[in-house]
């Protein structure tokens, strides 16, 4: 439940809010997607990620957005055969946008694939819009082959605070990433891991943003309200990120992202 008194508080799980967010439009994930190009580690996330997934033979990535990863991430060329799901239908459109792939709507927690289906699984960044982390766990050990590996993105606890702080200054408690999403972060990732998967392996990607002007926080700021900033709301947030960039010079937001990968 979001904190009541205010218009825009009502009750919510990790899954309506998703739905919310995603079920209608690709804009609310591309504009959250484009405020990392301001990332302070010179390799980013995609190449980085690139070196450690364990790729082979059939693919499976579950709440695959817009496909970004396969933008990055060649896969014709290495011989694998790439399956992308989601649950909205407006994402599964853009993934049938990636060459060679095979795209099927559905729930990351009732994967529609016979059990020993696929060598790798990825959930990038989705578990936390889950009401139950576990189930899709479980669904992804079901559907991997003996040896096969799973990898798992997600964010710790202290991810993007600075960000998260500026909706309760400015009177929009409902901005808080933390109040839409499950416990499933980097640090209780591995454990939820281990109840379906061996030599479980945790990764951090060594990555702050420092963001030059206000425009890029605004924007994200949008994409993650269910209501739209009042005209006094967006100014108040303009106010505020610029009287740190005019101090700083930058507006510093600090990372806190893991790949978590498993055997089964």
């Amino acid at each position: 439940m979001r904190s009541s008194g205010y218009p825009w508080a009502v009750a919510t799980t990790p899954s309506s809010h998703a739905v919310s967010q995603y079920a209608a439009t690709t804009g609310n994930l591309t504009a959250r997607i484009a405020l990392h190009a301001y990332g302070t580690n010179p390799q980013d996330w995609f190449s980085w990620l690139d070196e450690r997934l364990p790729l082979a033979g059939d693919v499976l990535e579950v709440g695959a957005g817009t496909g970004k990863l396969w933008t990055h991430v060649e896969h014709r060329n290495r011989g694998l055969r790439l399956t992308l799901t989601d649950f909205s239908p407006v994402m599964c459109d853009q993934l049938r946008t990636i060459p060679g792939a095979h795209v099927q709507r559905c729930d990351a927690a009732d994967l529609p694939f016979p059990a020993a289906s696929f060598d790798t699984a990825i959930a990038n960044h989705m578990l936390y819009h889950l009401d139950n982390p576990a189930v899709a766990l479980r669904e992804l050990a079901r559907v991997l082959r003996p040896g096969g590996q799973v990898a798992v993105a997600v964010n710790g606890r202290d991810h993007l605070d600075e960000l998260d702080a500026i909706g309760p200054a400015i009177g929009r408690p409902d901005l808080v990433s933390a109040g839409t999403r499950n416990d499933f972060t980097a640090e209780t990732g591995p454990t939820y891991l281990a109840r379906y998967f061996t030599d479980v392996a945790v990764e951090r990607y060594r990555c702050d943003l420092d963001i030059p002007t206000a425009d890029p926080i605004l924007a994200y700021l949008d994409s993650s309200a269910d209501e739209p900033l009042t005209a006094q709301q967006r100014a108040a947030a303009r106010e505020l990120v610029q009287a740190r960039i005019n101090v700083h010079g930058l507006f510093h937001v600090r990372k806190h992202t893991v790949l978590i990968t498993a055997s089964r």
